[in-house]
């Protein structure tokens, strides 16, 4: 039987969703609990890996289970053994052809940034910039982003040359709330620290370091040298996974 599971995790004592060999990640934490509720190891598949210090209200993930147990039930038993920063938010079953990764349409990011130099408590969870920051130059900056493009210019990870950098651009906007920005980002997929370095670009044009000319010439580059700008971590959130919408 397989599940389709959304899970909601703080980023902060993590190394990231994938595990590795150096520390403690969000998917270790939970194929340790299921290996605990089967007596064997489970291994689950998420529909993409978050960073370090990364957030996520709606991440999903699919694993393969003989347990005789309603989805009601997985939720609580999952959420009873996880530490308290990781939450199951809900469980479904779906066919066996059901797969996270690959039969993803569509994700929505949420990077938030906060200009509050009062507030002790907001850098585990909100990138923070003191700079005046032009909202108008910024939106307009998101538009550029918008359609399909190379995004080879916003990833600085190493792509094989036959890997495809090509990307879709749903929708891309910045909106103030008092001392707070919210970027809302949806695309069909991303490129690893696109949307971090997208944000941070759009942040340079509002801050007047950069123009719509200059974003434009990195877009159109087509090179991982293009950009320079990534913004911090802990201000990203995975806000959503699509299957099967446009």
């Amino acid at each position: 039987m397989r599940y389709k599971v959304t899970v909601a995790y703080d980023g902060s004592p993590y190394i990231g969703w994938q595990t590795q060999n150096r520390g403690d990640s969000i998917e270790e934490a939970i194929e340790k609990v299921l290996e605990t509720m089967h007596g064997y190891k489970v291994s689950i598949v998420g529909s993409g890996r978050t960073d370090a210090r990364v957030h996520a209200k709606g991440q999903v993930f699919h694993f393969d289970s003989i347990l005789d147990i309603t989805c009601e039930r997985m939720i609580e038993a999952l959420n009873a053994q996880l530490d308290k920063s990781i939450r199951i938010q809900n469980v479904e079953i779906v066919e066996d052809t059901f797969h996270a990764r690959f039969d993803a349409t569509a994700k929505t990011y949420m990077y938030v940034l906060s200009q509050d130099a009062k507030d002790p408590f907001i850098r585990a969870y909100m990138g923070v910039d003191y700079h005046p920051l032009d909202v108008e130059m910024m939106q307009k900056a998101c538009q550029l982003f918008i359609g399909t493009h190379d995004f080879t210019s916003f990833t600085s990870t190493k792509i094989h040359p036959d890997k495809d950098r090509t990307r879709t651009i749903y929708h891309f906007d910045v909106k103030q709330k008092g001392s707070v920005f919210q970027f809302i980002v949806r695309g069909d997929s991303f490129l690893r620290y696109m949307v971090r370095m997208m944000v941070q670009t759009v942040l340079m044009v509002g801050k007047g370091k950069e123009s719509l000319a200059s974003v434009q010439a990195m877009l159109e580059a087509k090179s991982k040298h293009a950009c320079k700008y990534k913004a911090e971590p802990q201000g990203l959130y995975l806000m959503e996974v699509e299957y099967g919408k446009e």
